[in-house]
């Protein structure tokens, strides 16, 4: 199978809805940090605030050291006696909020994942490390979020593992689809792809147990016809010239031309036609129908293109006209045709009623006209098969009381 994928591949698709969802998480993670860090910042803000004045506050005397232990007992803020540490913290820290008063000033500081609140008043300096800073607040949303990521992204690969068999299953059907039957879908597992590709595996088995019993039949019929038919004709040309003669002769002809339309059934039902293809000059084509169709030259007109090279199977493609122009003859009202052909398209012409049906009625094995008792009804069925076999459209109209049967997209075959 061709591994490009269009927009509405289900890979894609489901492709697409985890990365949506992905992205989604990624912007709610996002949100939700910067959300949760305001949010934070701010009561931080307000509790380092309430303690750097309730501080200034005592060291100016506004309040006694009751009222202070009373104001900061909610808050575990544990001061810095060591005067090195805290002249080391202060150095090294960074200053994230700063505050000046008439009181005192007091900062907001952060060293190696703790906030410390600095305090000023006159020479004095106070030092409080917040016991209660949470450093690893946003680690824990990080890795909550890192986990959710990770089930995302596995779920998708366990989804797109599960239905990659449908990849297989298309490429193998494609193949069916061209008309090969030597493929391989089968899976072991119970799952409902499993089950589909199995299934349609047991199909196409079937499918080519009674191809190959179709072809087998035919090339059992023709064996076993061509040796009569080859001794019958030899006793024939034994017989002394006369009318008895000729028509035993024309009986083992028309049924050469038989078992050579069922050669050419088996061909192209086994798809080896398509094979054989080379250049031929259309008027040689239409020549070697002629003699196979086995009509005199007054029952035909010509009128094509002789510089004309097609590119097809030239057994295969002469039975196609030879049929139709057979065709064509016994069905017109003077037993005459016309054969015109050019780039664009290859007619046989023929006066006579229009048909009954429409076209895809008479291209049916064993379809014939309700006056015709000469016709096993596999011409236009061989004709159609063939045509079809070489890209090409088989096409019928009645105009002006005269029927055609022609071949359009003849440009596809230069």
């Amino acid at each position: 199978m061709n591994l490009n994928l269009s927009r509405s591949s289900i890979f894609v698709s489901i492709t697409f809805a985890f990365l949506l969802s992905l992205i989604s998480v990624f912007l709610a993670a996002i949100f939700l940090l910067e959300y949760d860090k305001q949010d934070y910042t701010e009561k931080l803000n307000k509790k380092y605030s309430i303690i750097a004045r309730a501080t200034l506050f005592h060291l100016n005397n506004f309040i006694d050291n009751t009222q202070l232990k009373e104001q900061v007992k909610d808050y575990s803020m544990r001061k810095i006696d060591n005067d090195k540490i805290k002249d080391y913290i202060i150095e090294q820290a960074k200053v994230i909020q700063r505050i000046e008063s008439k009181i005192g000033n007091s900062s907001i500081l952060k060293y190696k994942k703790y906030h410390y609140l600095l305090v000023e008043h006159e020479k004095l300096v106070l030092l409080f490390k917040d016991e209660d800073y949470q450093p690893h607040r946003y680690d824990i949303i990080k890795i909550i979020f890192g986990l959710v990521f990770s089930i995302i992204i596995i779920s998708y690969i366990l989804t797109i593992r599960k239905i990659k068999p449908l990849r297989k299953l298309k490429r193998e059907m494609d193949k069916f689809g061209k008309g090969y039957l030597d493929i391989n879908c089968y899976r072991d597992g119970k799952d409902e792809i499993s089950q589909v590709s199995n299934s349609f595996q047991h199909a196409v088995e079937e499918i080519k147990k009674v191809k190959d019993s179709r072809q087998l039949f035919l090339r059992n019929i023709m064996h076993e016809l061509k040796t009569p038919i080859t001794k019958g004709r030899i006793t024939a040309e034994m017989i002394p010239s006369g009318k008895q003669k000729d028509r035993l002769i024309s009986v083992f002809e028309k049924m050469e031309l038989l078992i050579n339309e069922f050669a050419s059934i088996e061909q192209i039902t086994s798809g080896a036609g398509i094979q054989n293809i080379k250049p031929a000059r259309l008027i040689d084509i239409i020549d070697e129908s002629i003699d196979l169709a086995m009509i005199p030259s007054k029952a035909f007109k010509l009128e094509i293109d002789n510089s004309l090279v097609l590119n097809v199977d030239f057994r295969l493609f002469t039975t196609a006209l030879k049929n139709l122009i057979d065709n064509g003859i016994k069905y017109s009202i003077d037993s005459f045709v016309i054969i015109t052909a050019n780039k664009n398209k290859i007619s046989i012409i023929s006066k006579g009623s229009p048909l009954e049906q429409k076209l895809k009625y008479y291209i049916q094995p064993f379809i014939q006209e309700k006056n015709s008792h000469q016709s096993f009804g596999l011409g236009l069925y061989i004709v159609d098969n063939i045509v079809k076999a070489h890209k090409l459209e088989f096409k019928y109209k009645h105009q002006n009381g005269l029927n055609y049967f022609y071949f359009e997209n003849i440009e596809n075959l230069l």
